[in-house]
């Protein structure tokens, strides 16, 4: 056996070896072998396999030693070497915290690239959400806001607590893993630069899934905090109300989540946007989460709260100050961001319209956040 890509359960590589090129690791990344990984998930055999995106297919597995793992094989071709890879993969080895799915290890073998991850019983949070009714993990609200609220800390430690710190650029429900305590845990932080900026999920230069994208990165590739921001205020309207985003209803309105959120917030009926599926509910905190994912949503970036503001604005002692929220970024033909993403050549390239509830109140583009909770909500303690 080749043990240059093998490691064994009690086997680490480490610098003196010099299976990688000699690439010098002070994360020390567990690397296994392919075989092993075959081995794991009977030649990843499509009963295993628990989950497919836009950076590969996810088969769950056992290791030798009876440890069970999730193996994401890497579909897209990566022009990178053996070093660069392994440079990418230690900006998220050793990122440890409750609310983020840990990386064990991976492999990088010839020409196959997989990750392994920790096993997450309940699996993603969009089948919980949307998949058959039958088969539905049922979600009541302490269970729904415990995931709202987990899935923020998770992004404040990507966004606050790392340095560098790491942008998602892909924020959306099948991204959120539920354990066995229905604990949400975010998966595939730190990925996309993996890849050539050509592989996506949309094949386009832009990173991340239509109908959570926010219309600054999708128009214009411009990625900062702020998008993931836009995308877990499009992430909040669904677990709220068990709606997907990327779908129109609302009695053949041809509406989006976030276009109809927000013309009912206006109209001040906001809570018909709840899951008929919660029959019972804290009206005001519930209320409060759909507002806090409007903050969110802003048009403008600069508008949106930071992550850590997120937290404090979800907390059960703030009183959210309605008076600096303005209307919602809302992309309204979908499709045509990606054509023109493909047939875009320079930076000059038109913008995508967007929804003329977007358009028709306009906002201060001289606006600025201050830089305390304050700006968004008033702390008053209940």
């Amino acid at each position: 056996m080749d043990m240059s890509f093998c490691c064994l359960d009690s086997l680490r590589w480490n610098p003196s070896q010099q299976e990688a090129d000699g690439y010098m690791s002070a994360k020390n990344i567990r690397l296994f072998s392919y075989d092993e990984l075959s081995s794991a998930t009977k030649k990843f055999h499509a009963s295993n396999r628990i989950g497919r995106g836009g950076f590969g297919t996810v088969y769950k597995g056992t290791l030798k030693n009876g440890t069970q793992v999730a193996v994401k094989s890497l579909s897209a071709e990566s022009k990178q070497g053996i070093h660069e890879f392994l440079s990418e993969i230690d900006t998220i080895t050793n990122v440890r915290h409750p609310n983020l799915v840990e990386l064990i290890g991976c492999c990088v073998q010839g020409d196959n690239r997989a990750l392994v991850y920790e096993y997450v019983e309940n699996g993603s949070l969009d089948r919980a959400l949307f998949g058959s009714r039958s088969k539905m993990i049922i979600l009541d609200w302490g269970k729904r806001s415990n995931i709202c609220m987990g899935t923020a800390r998770g992004l404040a430690f990507l966004h606050e607590d790392l340095d560098p710190y790491i942008v998602h650029r892909d924020v959306k429900a099948s991204n959120i893993l539920l354990d066995k305590n229905l604990a949400p845990k975010i998966g595939d932080f730190g990925l996309a630069k993996l890849f050539p900026n050509n592989v996506t999920h949309l094949s386009t230069r832009i990173a991340g899934t239509l109908g959570y994208l926010a219309p600054e990165y999708a128009m214009r590739g411009h990625l900062t905090k702020k998008a993931d921001i836009y995308s877990f205020g499009v992430l909040v309207l669904e677990i709220v109300s068990g709606r997907s985003s990327g779908k129109t209803f609302w009695s053949g309105l041809q509406k989006y989540l976030l276009e109809w959120a927000w013309q009912l917030y206006e109209e001040g009926r906001l809570l018909e946007l709840v899951d008929p599926e919660l029959q019972q509910y804290p009206e005001e905190e519930v209320l409060r989460y759909m507002k806090v994912a409007l903050f969110c949503t802003q048009g403008l970036a600069q508008r949106r709260p930071s992550i850590t503001q997120v937290v404090s604005m979800l907390s059960k002692n703030s009183h959210l100050n309605e008076k600096l929220l303005t209307p919602p970024g809302i992309i309204q033909d979908l499709v045509r961001i990606e054509k023109s993403s493909k047939n875009t050549s320079t930076s000059k390239s038109p913008p995508v319209p967007l929804s003329s509830d977007w358009n028709s109140t306009p906002i201060d583009s001289t606006a600025t956040l201050s830089s305390g909770p304050a700006s968004f909500s008033e702390m008053i303690p209940r």
